[in-house]
C-alpha cells in the first residue's frame, strides 16, 4: 500500500464525522473519545479546512454543538453540516408537508414547516418513538398518497452509544420501503448531495478532501463515491470485519483503541501543523 504522503497528497480539506469519531453519545450526554479534542484542535490550527458532517437526527445543530463544546471541542454551529436543515430546504422547495416521525430533540428544526394535511413522511432516528403505533401511522400516511414520498435523515444501520450498539434510522426506513413498495430519498450520508454541500461550505473540491468516519459504508464508501478519499477510525461502530468489507476499501485506518495510537486523529492531522 502506498505511503501516507502519497495517499493524502493534495488534501486541502477534512470532513469529520461526529458520533463514534469525536465522541460516543449516551444517556448522560456521552463522552469524548480519547485524543479527539486535541486532534480537532490540531487540525484547526493547521492549513486545512475542516467541516463537521453528522447524520445525528436526535439533536438540533444547536444542541449538538452545545454538547460538544461542553466536552471540550472547539466547534461552532455554522461549521456543521447535518440532515435536518437540508431536509427543511427540500420540503420548502418542493412544497411538501411532512408527517414527522422524528425525535423530540430535533423537532425544533421543523418549526417553520407546514405539517398540515401531510403529503409526505419524514423519518429520522426517533429512538423510543419507533413504536408500532407510530410506524403504522407513517405507513398509513404513505399508502393514502397517490405518489408517496418518504424522506429519511440518513440510512445508518446502527451506531454506538456508551452503553453499546443501538439501531439507527436505516432499519426503520427499510421497513417502510418494503411495506409501501417505494424507495426513500436519503438526506445525509451517504447521499452525494450531502457531501457536496459540505465541500461547497469549505470551498474544496472532492479530490482535495478526505472524509474521516467510523461507518465503512456511509462515511467511507459514500465519500469515495463522490471522489474523496475515505479514512476509517477504529472507534465508534467500527468492527474488525469492516477491514474485509466486500465492496468498500478505505484509503486507510487510524486511531485505534491502543492507547499508543490515540493522540493523533489521522495522518492528515499528523502532517498538518
Amino acid at each position: 500500500m502506498a505511503a501516507w504522503g502519497e495517499r493524502l497528497a493534495g488534501v486541502r480539506g477534512v470532513l469529520l464525522d461526529i458520533s463514534g469519531v469525536l465522541y460516543d453519545c449516551g444517556a448522560d450526554g456521552g463522552r469524548a473519545i480519547a485524543g479527539s479534542v486535541e486532534a480537532v484542535a490540531r487540525l484547526k490550527q493547521s492549513h486545512l479546512k475542516v467541516r463537521f458532517c453528522t447524520n445525528d437526527s436526535q439533536k438540533s445543530r444547536g444542541k449538538l454543538v452545545g454538547l460538544l463544546r461542553r466536552l471540550g471541542f472547539d466547534i461552532s454551529e455554522d461549521e456543521v453540516t447535518s440532515p435536518a436543515p437540508a431536509t427543511c430546504q427540500i420540503l420548502k422547495e418542493r412544497g411538501l408537508r411532512p408527517h414527522l416521525l422524528i425525535h423530540e430533540g430535533v423537532r425544533s428544526e421543523f418549526d417553520e414547516i407546514d405539517t398540515s394535511n401531510p403529503n409526505c413522511v419524514v423519518i429520522a432516528d426517533a429512538a423510543e418513538g419507533f413504536s408500532y403505533q407510530n410506524m403504522n401511522k407513517a405507513f398509513q400516511v404513505l399508502m393514502e398518497l397517490e405518489n408517496p414520498v418518504l424522506i429519511s435523515l440518513g440510512k445508518g444501520r446502527y451506531y454506538k452509544e456508551t452503553s453499546g450498539l443501538v439501531l439507527d434510522v436505516g432499519a426503520y426506513m427499510k421497513a417502510l420501503e418494503y411495506a409501501c413498495g417505494i424507495e426513500a430519498q436519503v438526506v445525509g450520508k451517504p447521499s452525494p448531495e450531502f457531501f457536496k454541500a459540505a465541500l461547497q461550505a469549505i470551498g474544496v473540491e472532492a479530490h482535495q478532501a478526505v472524509m474521516i468516519g467510523d461507518d465503512i459504508v456511509g462515511d467511507v464508501g459514500g465519500a469515495q463515491r463522490c471522489g474523496m478519499r475515505g479514512l476509517q477510525v477504529r472507534t465508534g461502530k467500527f468492527r474488525p470485519t469492516d477491514e474485509h468489507h466486500p465492496e468498500v476499501k478505505p484509503d486507510g485506518h487510524r486511531w485505534g483503541r491502543d492507547p499508543a495510537d490515540r493522540t493523533v486523529l489521522c495522518p492528515v492531522c499528523a502532517g498538518a501543523a
